[in-house]
């Protein structure tokens, strides 16, 4: 993997965050790095992938707990980094020289495709956690009308099945 401008190598919290209602939320990954935050907001579909990757990933690779040396600290973003950025692109990754994962996450806005703006290095309990909590806060979302597919709003849904004539209110 190419280099990132900053990682993030000794984390001691990675969580996926849901904020709003049902149908109108927006997602984003908290990630706290001793003195250094970061708040990478992406879409519910791109969340929902990585956390699907991330279990994917786990199922394929043993589980001996390697990390004789941890993560690269010497690579540890410098004090008091506030990152806040929409994400562009993600690429999920495996060291096993050292048995951690890591997520780049690129900024939308930047120019610069090659570096990641954030490397985010976590054990396997973090990854495995976070892909969890991530798959809950994707599917506690508006539930789906058995007919069509789609989300059912909290005021009710036309059914194309039903030509409109009937509203779908709820699932019982």
């Amino acid at each position: 993997m190419p280099d990132a401008k900053i990682e993030f190598t000794r984390i001691f919290r990675l969580q996926p965050e849901a904020l709003g209602q049902a149908g109108k939320r927006t997602f984003r990954i908290l990630a706290d790095s001793e003195s250094s935050t970061a708040s990478i907001w992406l879409e519910k579909e791109q969340l929902m992938q990585l956390a699907i990757g991330i279990q994917q990933l786990l199922s394929t690779l043993p589980e001996e707990a390697r990390n004789p040396e941890g993560a690269p600290s010497d690579r540890e973003a410098p004090g008091l980094t506030r990152l806040d950025f929409k994400v562009g692109k993600l690429v999920l990754g495996h060291d096993g020289s050292n048995g951690f994962f890591l997520i780049d996450a690129h900024d939308l806005d930047d120019d610069d495709e090659g570096e990641a703006t954030v490397r985010l290095w976590a054990n396997r309990r973090q990854m495995k956690g976070f892909a969890d909590e991530a798959l809950k806060a994707c599917a506690a979302g508006r539930p789906i009308c058995p007919l069509c597919g789609r989300p059912i709003d909290p005021d009710g849904h036309e059914c194309p099945r039903v030509n409109g004539h009937v509203k779908i209110t709820s699932l019982d």
